[in-house]
């Protein structure tokens, strides 16, 4: 009677994981990468973008006790090494970010944002992030305070 065989030798499976590896370490090296690095810029422009509503969003709901808002500054010179948001009132820091240096990060400087959420007279409106072929425009509104991204 034949036996009948229902799986597979350790020695088999042995040589397809040597096969597979062999062939990921021809192919890894010739992967274009390259399209992954516009991410970045989209990553940052996010947070960017949330850390702005952040600052907008403490100015807000800090109002009775500190009529002088937050702010958003960007440090370092153009293209800027990070950002900041701080307490207009006591100055303090209330969260620092860096920016990867691969990234240029450029234009507005200063994002103040008073007790009614909107953006103070001496505060930039915009701000260009771009890494790779991609570009985002972050638009912050004087009146309101709305902050908008849009990729170029």
């Amino acid at each position: 009677m034949a036996k009948n065989r229902t799986g597979y030798s350790l020695i088999e499976l042995v040589i397809i994981v040597i096969f597979i590896g062999i062939i990921a370490a021809i192919a890894v090296p010739r992967l274009n990468l390259s399209a992954t690095s516009g991410l970045k810029a989209d990553a940052l422009a996010g947070k960017i973008v949330t850390d702005l509503r952040h600052s907008r969003r403490l100015a807000i709901s800090d109002a009775a006790l500190n009529p002088s808002g937050f702010t958003l500054n960007m440090t370092g010179g153009e293209p800027y090494e990070g950002y900041e948001i701080k307490n207009l009132q006591t100055s303090e820091t209330i969260d620092s970010h860096s920016i990867d240096s691969n990234i240029s990060c450029t234009d507005g400087g200063t994002s103040q944002f008073g007790p009614l959420g909107n953006l103070k007279a001496s505060s930039d409106t915009q701000l260009v992030i771009s890494d790779s072929g991609k570009t985002f425009t972050i638009t912050i509104t004087h009146a309101t305070g709305t902050v908008k991204c849009e990729e170029n």
